[in-house]
């Protein structure tokens, strides 16, 4: 109650600083939420977003980026973004599931052979505009994808090399129906649970793994209390930045290509920075945290999971999106 009344508080602030149109003396102030530390990657990527967006409006758009979750969880900033408190939010493909199922396409384990595979699907025009559009009538649209790297299994004292020792291991996951139903075909025990809970989960054994990209161990200290990373590759689940749907339309032709410009552009400055920072947060939990990271054959993983393909391929809801993505992993 007081971290919503406090947010709120902000926002008051906020809003008292402009007029209706979100402009201060012609300059247009757009406000950015996300959950990331400032030093991420994506907090990186992101000013580097905005100072895209000032330089190529030549000072007449500007986006204040408030990380760290000040403004909410995900699911609060996606919100604030549907009501135009916020213009953008960066937020996982995962948390949009309950506002488009198409979005569940990314939670899907192994839809994605490889990050190739990944990147050559989202950078078909096709795909991304579908995506990016599905939203609009929940009051935003997508405007790019960050990397949010390979979601691989680490645990806290087991190795993991086939689904047979996944046997009654206890993981947490993503509030997503898509990965509960994954960790229950390997054979684990899914545990729902938010993000910074972990490491305490972790150490006093409620959870014995949990799964995410390599930067957990040494940005959220995970390789403290779990020793094992196992190259898995079950999920690809990029971040999205999105932007009120409202706000975007009121943009003259010229502010909407300075906005998709500085987002494709800040999406290539991240492959830089996310590549550099996986390579050196790695060498850290090996060499200082003691990490153990486990090549995997993900034979018996993909095998697994197989029903949840057809599930996707036949339902209704998602099957438009899964025959689009396999059209473009096929097309060269």
């Amino acid at each position: 109650m007081r971290k919503s009344l406090i947010t709120l508080f902000i926002l008051f602030l906020l809003v008292g600083c402009q007029n209706a149109s979100g402009q201060t003396n012609d300059v247009i102030e757009l406000k950015l939420a996300h959950n990331q530390t400032l030093d991420h990657p994506v907090h990186l990527s992101l000013t580097e977003f905005g100072r895209l967006v000032e330089e190529k409006s030549n000072g007449k758009m500007k986006v204040t980026l408030f990380p760290n979750g000040q403004l909410g969880s995900e699911r609060e900033v996606i919100e604030l973004t549907q009501t135009g408190a916020v213009d953008f939010s960066k937020v996982s493909a995962s948390a949009l599931e309950g506002f488009s199922k198409d979005y569940s396409i990314f939670s899907l384990p192994y839809v994605f052979e490889d990050y190739d595979t990944f990147q050559k699907v989202m950078n078909n025009p096709k795909v991304t505009e579908t995506l990016y559009q599905q939203t609009r009538n929940n009051g935003f649209i997508g405007l790019t994808y960050y990397n949010a790297g390979e979601r691989n299994l680490y645990t806290k004292d087991r190795e993991v090399r086939n689904v047979s020792d996944m046997e009654g291991l206890k993981v947490r996951v993503q509030p997503s129906q898509t990965s509960v139903q994954m960790i229950e075909s390997f054979g684990g025990v899914p545990t729902a649970m938010a993000y910074g809970e972990v490491y305490t989960a972790l150490q006093s054994g409620v959870i014995d793994a949990a799964e995410n990209n390599e930067t957990a161990l040494v940005g959220n200290n995970h390789g403290e209390v779990a020793k094992y990373y196992m190259y898995t590759g079950h999920q690809i689940v990029p971040d999205m930045l999105i932007m009120n749907a409202k706000k975007f339309d009121q943009l003259t032709d010229e502010q909407k290509s300075i906005i998709k410009e500085a987002a494709k552009e800040s999406t290539s400055y991240h492959e830089v920075v996310w590549e550099k920072s996986i390579k050196e947060q790695t060498e850290i939990a090996k060499k200082e945290m003691g990490v153990e990271f486990v090549e995997v054959d993900k034979t018996s993983f993909i095998q697994a999971v197989e029903p949840q393909h057809e599930q996707f391929s036949s339902h209704e809801e998602t099957a438009d999106i899964y025959q689009l993505i396999q059209e473009a992993i096929q097309n060269e």
